[in-house]
């Protein structure tokens, strides 16, 4: 497994500027090589909305939320998002996952999800808090 060099782009840019706070990659199975699937600046539900019903998707996402004390974060958010209908995908989207988490080491959420409601943002921030 191997990142393409719009992926390693795409993420560089998503850790250095503030134009996006999503990037979404896919696997290939026939190049063994993560693709940018989209890139952009979206909202919770834009996220939920982006990813498909039957295939798995790895997200980088900078979950932005208030503290309980009313301060501004950022959080960096690793999702597999591994749908129900894709499990035939399962072992090669973990295996992405996991150089993923070695990849950007300073990204401390990980979760996988499932279900789109497992998406949720008060869970996702309670996830970051």
């Amino acid at each position: 497994m191997s990142f393409s060099e719009a992926s390693r782009e795409a993420l560089q840019h998503l850790k250095e500027t503030r134009e996006i706070n999503t990037v979404i990659l896919r696997y290939e199975d026939a190049s063994g090589t993560l693709e940018v699937d989209l890139e952009g600046n979206l909202t919770q539900d834009e996220l939920v909305a982006a990813l498909p019903a039957d295939a798995p998707r790895l997200v980088v996402h900078e979950l932005s939320f208030a503290t309980p004390e009313g301060a501004r974060r950022n959080e960096p958010l690793l999702i597999l998002w591994m749908p129900p209908d894709a499990a035939e995908q399962e072992a090669a989207y973990t295996a992405a996952y996991a150089a993923m988490k070695e990849f950007l080491g300073d990204v401390r959420v990980h979760l996988t999800a499932r279900r789109a409601d497992q998406l949720d943002y008060r869970r996702l921030v309670a996830l970051a808090g």
